[in-house]
C-alpha cells in the first residue's frame, strides 16, 4: 500500500475542531464533512488539495473531541494519508477505524516543506521526499491494520469477514 502526493503542512495541537468544526456535525455524510474538511485551519485547503495529497502535522494532532467525524472529513476530501509527529490517542484508533493510514515521524516531519511531493510506503514505512531526494522512516503499518484500510474502514472490514 503506498501513498504519494503533495504536502499541505499544518502545525502543533491540530484539534478536531480545526479538522471539521462543529457547526458541522448535524451530519455524518462523508461528502458533505469532506466540504468543510480543516476549514478553520486553512479556509481554503479543500479548494487547493488535489485527491492523494497528505496532510502533515507536528505534535499532539487530532487533539480534541473524541468524533469519528475528523479522520472521516480527511478521508472524504480525498486526502491519502497523515503525517504527524505524534497523534492523540482517540484520534489515532479512530483514523484506523474510518480507514485513514497515518504515519509518526519526527524526521519527515522536521525536513519536509509545504509543496514538497512525497511518497509513503505503508509495509516498509519508508516516506520518500521526492522533491528534496531523500528517506524518512515511520513504523510500518502492520498487515492487519492494512487490511482494514484496503476494506474501509472497521465497519466494512467487519462486514467482509462476517461474508
Amino acid at each position: 500500500m503506498k501513498f504519494k502526493g503533495i504536502v499541505w503542512r499544518f502545525g502543533t495541537n491540530v484539534d478536531t475542531d480545526a479538522i471539521i468544526p462543529a457547526r458541522y456535525l448535524n451530519t455524518s455524510d462523508p461528502n458533505e464533512l469532506a466540504k468543510h474538511c480543516m476549514e478553520d485551519a486553512d479556509p481554503q485547503f479543500v479548494k487547493k488539495m488535489q485527491p492523494g495529497d497528505i496532510i502533515m502535522a507536528d505534535r499532539n494532532f487530532g487533539c480534541g473531541s473524541s468524533r469519528e467525524h475528523a479522520p472521516l472529513a480527511i478521508k472524504a476530501a480525498g486526502v491519502s494519508c497523515v503525517i504527524a509527529k505524534s497523534f492523540a490517542r482517540i484520534f489515532y484508533r479512530n483514523a484506523f477505524n474510518m480507514g485513514l493510514p497515518i504515519f509518526e515521524s519526527e524526521e519527515a516531519v522536521d525536513n519536509t516543506l509545504g509543496g514538497d511531493i512525497i511518497e509513503v510506503d505503508a509495509t516498509s514505512g519508508e516516506i520518500i521526499n521526492h522533491t528534496h531526494n531523500r528517506i524518512y522512516k515511520a513504523n510500518p503499518i502492520p498487515a492487519f491494520m492494512q487490511e482494514l484500510i484496503a476494506c474501509g474502514g472497521l465497519m466494512k472490514y467487519a462486514q467482509k469477514k462476517q461474508l
